[in-house]
């Protein structure tokens, strides 16, 4: 599952190209987040880092967050400094489900990483952003199975004037997902984001109304990259591409991968003036007199 190897007492570091490292822990191998926190502070090649990547944090997902890694950074700030990329959660499902995964306050984390351009977060439950002020986050994504709209409060009462890129994985509401399409809204406004050019409101059961939210944006002008992928847009959300046509000659990219929209849907989408990834296409599943569509990630 790791390419890179334990240091003979659990704990796992692989390197990623020249500049960048994954840390986690093995399975069953009894050492406690603490100690794997303080492994990290100690690896003689941090100062070399540029990215790192956080793992499994616990040795069997079983309940204890990833918060003593986040103060074991924040209270060692100034050994961080240079680091410019941060994956917190970086867990297949064979490890632990996205749901089980147990995240963390990342308020005093962002405050003592001013120069951080890039963070990744894997996992909702018991996620926080806090008061968000930072002149340099130039990426934000957040993975789950089901996103809380005290995260986005966050995201939206923020300052990210360098924010380039925004990723939100809604997911559904047996597993967190408590947003409305407003909320949303309320996020899609280039006063908010006046540098954002990659916008990605992703993994949702109404997928056709995310992609309306954007469409009715005056965020849209500056996007290059448009991501409504991982969820359920149908043909209904495809023909609101094709007849906002007019006004995403700018894209360069249309990612709707994982979708269910008809073969001949794709074709026409296709066609238009920009890249478009329409590939990963799902069949609605039938059970008696019910259909089911699914996004991709949920549990």
């Amino acid at each position: 599952m790791h390419d890179g190897e334990t240091n003979g007492s659990g704990i796992g570091m692989a390197k990623l190209g020249d500049d960048g490292k994954k840390y986690y822990l093995e399975f069953e191998c009894g050492i406690s987040t603490e100690e794997f926190a303080d492994q990290i502070l100690c690896d003689p090649d941090l100062p070399n880092l540029k990215s790192i990547v956080i793992g499994m944090w616990d040795d069997e997902m079983g309940g204890e967050g990833v918060g003593p890694v986040l103060d074991m950074m924040e209270g060692n700030s100034e050994k961080f400094q240079h680091i410019d990329k941060l994956f917190v959660g970086d867990i297949e499902a064979e490890e632990c489900e996205i749901s089980w995964i147990q995240q963390g306050d990342y308020e005093g984390l962002l405050q003592a990483l001013p120069n951080l351009k890039s963070l990744q977060i894997k996992g909702s439950d018991g996620l926080a952003l806090g008061k968000i002020r930072h002149e340099n986050l130039r990426e934000l994504e957040i993975i789950c199975g089901g996103l809380p709209v005290s995260v986005v409060n966050d995201i939206k009462a923020a300052y990210l004037p360098a924010l380039q890129k925004l990723v939100l994985f809604s997911g559904i509401e047996d597993y967190g997902y408590d947003c409305s399409l407003s909320d949303f809204a309320d996020l899609a406004k280039k006063e908010r984001f006046p540098h954002l050019t990659y916008l990605g409101f992703t993994n949702s059961e109404d997928q056709d109304g995310l992609l309306r939210v954007i469409l009715d944006s005056d965020i849209l002008p500056q996007l290059e990259i448009l991501d409504v992928s991982c969820g359920c847009l149908t043909d209904e959300g495809g023909q609101r591409i094709l007849d906002a046509a007019g006004k995403l000659g700018h894209l360069k990219k249309l990612d709707a991968s994982h979708h269910y929209m008809s073969e001949g849907m794709m074709e026409k989408l296709q066609a238009l003036p920009f890249a478009v990834d329409v590939s990963d296409a799902q069949t609605v599943y039938v059970y008696g007199d019910e259909s089911y569509m699914y996004p991709m990630i949920t549990e």
